[in-house]
This record gives C-alpha cells, structure tokens and sequence, in this order.
C-alpha cells in the first residue's frame, strides 16, 4: 500500500495518510512517499519510494534498530526546525505565541549523561539502549551521542554486567563523565556481596572509575565533582543532571539575562543546584526541591565555595505542597520542574504578586499547559530559548521569560 507522510508526531514517528486512512511510521520525514502496509496503527519497515529533500544518511550503524535516537534521518536544519515547532504548536493549542529569542542544539558525542541497559547473556553481555518499542537491548558499539569518555569505557560496562547481573535481569547503569572520572550507579544487580565487591572493586580500579555505586552501595575511588558557576557538586549516585554541558550553558546564560538586576531569587526544582549555584554568584538564593540527597550536595558545594551570596535550602514536595502565593515574594522564580510540569505551583504562582519568571521545561505540552495558567493570572510569556540537548531525539528543552502585565 502507497502512503504519503503528512507531518511527524510529538515522537518523531511520520503520521502517514493513505486509502487505509492514517498510521505511524518511524524513520519517515513529512512529503515523502513510503509503501507498507499497516499493523495496529503502524507500518513497521516502511520502504521509502519518494525521499524528502531533507533526509540525510544517518552516520549511525545502529540507528535503524536503536531507539536511542529518532530523527538521525533528517538534516540538522530540519531537525532545528520541526523541534521549534513543536514547542510553538504546542503553545499555539494553548492560545499562546511568543518570540524565539534564541536554539541551541548541542554537538554530537557530547552527552556527559546517560542511562544504558545491560543484560547478561551465554557469551557475555548487551550493552546500550533498547529497540525502539521494544524490551529488546541493542548492544551498541559506537554511539554519536555518548562522549569520547563513555564510548570508550563500554568495553568495561559489559564487564560490570557480567559481574553482577543474574541471567534473568536487566541492569540500568547512568553513566556520568565527570572531571574526575566516571561516575557509574547500577541498579538491578545482584546483592553486594564480599566475592561481588571485590570483583567490582577490580573492575573500578582497573578502568579508573571515579566512583561506583551498585543499588545503593558506592565505591568511592575519588569525589566525581562536577562544576557548577564557581562551585564543585558531588551528586548523589544517579542523580539527575542536564545531559550535556553545553545544553547547561545555554539554559545558564537565557537565565541570567532573564534574571539580571533581582536580588532575591526563588529556584523551584532546584535539584543538586545546577542553576542555584551559578546564580548565587550575584544574587541570594532559596532553593526549593522534593528530595533530601541533591539537597545535601548542593548544601555541601556552597559551604566549600566562597564569594557566593547566602543560600537556603528547603525540602517540600512541590507537586503536592506548593508554595502559597505570600511564600512567593522574591524578586523572580526560576522553575525547572520535571516532565510532568507543575499545574499546582504554576496556578500558586499566577495567584502571586510576582513580575518576573523563568520556566525552564523538558515537555512543549506540560509547558504550555502551565504556561495557559500563568498568561490567565496576568503573567506574560515574553520571549522563548529552545535548547536541544538530546539531539536526534524528539526531546527538547524550552526557558521561558514571563513577565507580570
């Protein structure tokens, strides 16, 4: 069956229209013309009778299995285009528009961040990510995403799986490049044991890992701290962090002009202080975040750096405990909440009297779901940055500059 691609799908997916009506198709671009035939709402190897002008050879071996990325077939300026997009039709569908002040899509194998699956099999082990819709893992050998770094220790990664993953399984390991070295957090594994960590033990030794920790357990070589403005962060174990680090220097730099001139500034979401750090340079900070681990390194990074402006730090589970409108009087907020937005303290916020917010958000409809509830409260989207961190994926991340009218 002969079916023409209409646009792609939030996922990256080209929604195809044909005489059996509409269905996905992974690794399509809009304008082309592709043959297959259509399963449950998909057509799964579609041949592409009529490329579009925009599609390019994917540089990766594996990236026709690989779920890792999605959209490896389309030129970076295309690529650019549609994730920008996304963002403005999802804030469209909202009744809401505003000027993209800048995008920033960071470079290939620069990702300091990512999560692998291992799984151990007869003759060793998988290492990397799983086939798209799949459980399957796709044992990868070179990847365009991971850094120089993480590429070059996969060799070491299978051994760990080999070590500790019972045969029935699957390892998740989130692998960090820090200065100091790797930072690798294992879950999944088998219990630690004296033969196990002797054995891991070995293997951080031998490939030079900063730290190890396996479901909980850490093999501390060294501190893998990472820099954050002036200051140092140990993270915990796993800990989230922005995947690359010039993803992190753009989201940095749109904040700081967004913020320039407050005093007091509120941080929402801080986590282990990605933005509250930097900022405490030249402001004082509140940092605000669910969980105790990210907390204590951010407390422990400001104790160790001087010249930085007074920090607090507050536990509170935000999503089911907002801050009340008079807890919200600072200068400016920044907010970085997680995929799923922040309807609870964005309605808290639009019941405020402040004029001046920078949302930072990893979802185009969680954030302009928010952003809806913000514009209804007099708060104005003044201008957009989209940074694309997770390139060739269909993710990407917005900072948004609301001003009170």
């Amino acid at each position: 069956m002969i079916w023409t691609v209409e646009r792609l799908g939030r996922k990256g997916d080209g929604v195809a229209v044909g005489a059996g009506g509409r269905a996905l198709a992974a690794l399509t671009l809009p304008g082309e013309v592709i043959e297959g035939e259509a399963e449950d709402g998909r057509i799964a190897g579609p041949r592409i009778v009529t490329p579009a002008p925009e599609r390019v050879r994917p540089p990766c071996p594996h990236y026709r299995v690989c779920g890792g990325c999605a959209l490896m077939h389309g030129s970076e300026a295309f690529v650019k285009a549609w994730k920008v997009g996304v963002v403005t039709e999802a804030l469209r569908a909202q009744g809401l528009s505003a000027p993209i002040a800048g995008v920033h899509v960071s470079p290939p194998r620069s990702r300091r961040r990512a999560v692998l699956s291992g799984r151990r099999t007869k003759k060793g082990a998988l290492l990397g990510f799983h086939a798209r819709a799949s459980e399957v893992i796709v044992d990868i050998a070179d990847c365009h995403v991971l850094r120089p770094a993480i590429q070059s220790a996969l060799p070491l990664l299978r051994r760990l799986v080999v070590a500790g993953a019972s045969r029935a399984g699957e390892l998740s390991l989130t692998v960090i490049d820090t200065p100091a070295g790797l930072d690798v957090a294992v879950t999944g594994g088998k219990p630690m044991e004296p033969a196990l960590f002797q054995a891991l033990s070995a293997l951080a030794d031998e490939g030079d890992l900063a730290r190890l920790s396996w479901d909980g357990d850490s093999i501390t070589r060294r501190p893998p701290a990472l820099p954050m403005g002036r200051a140092q962060v140990v993270p915990p174990p796993g800990g989230f962090l922005q995947a690359t680090a010039e993803g992190e220097a753009a989201l940095l730099a749109a904040l700081r002009d967004m913020l320039r001139g407050a005093g007091r500034v509120l941080d929402l979401f801080a986590g282990c202080g990605t933005f509250t750090l930097p900022l405490a340079e030249t402001a004082e900070l509140h940092a605000v975040e669910g969980l105790a681990a990210p907390l204590q390194a951010l407390d422990a990074a400001a104790r160790r750096s001087p010249g930085l402006h007074r920090i607090t730090t507050e536990i509170r589970d935000l999503a089911r405990r907002p801050l009340m409108p008079d807890e919200l009087a600072y200068d400016a907020i920044v907010i970085d909440p997680p995929r799923a937005g922040a309807e609870a303290q964005a309605r808290e916020i639009a019941r405020s009297a402040v004029d001046r917010l920078a949302w930072v958000s990893c979802d185009p409809v969680t954030f302009a779901r928010d952003a809806r509830i913000l514009a209804d409260g007099g708060l104005v989207l003044a201008r957009l940055f989209v940074v694309d961190q997770f390139r060739w994926s269909p993710h990407v991340e917005t900072v948004a500059e609301f001003r009170r009218n």
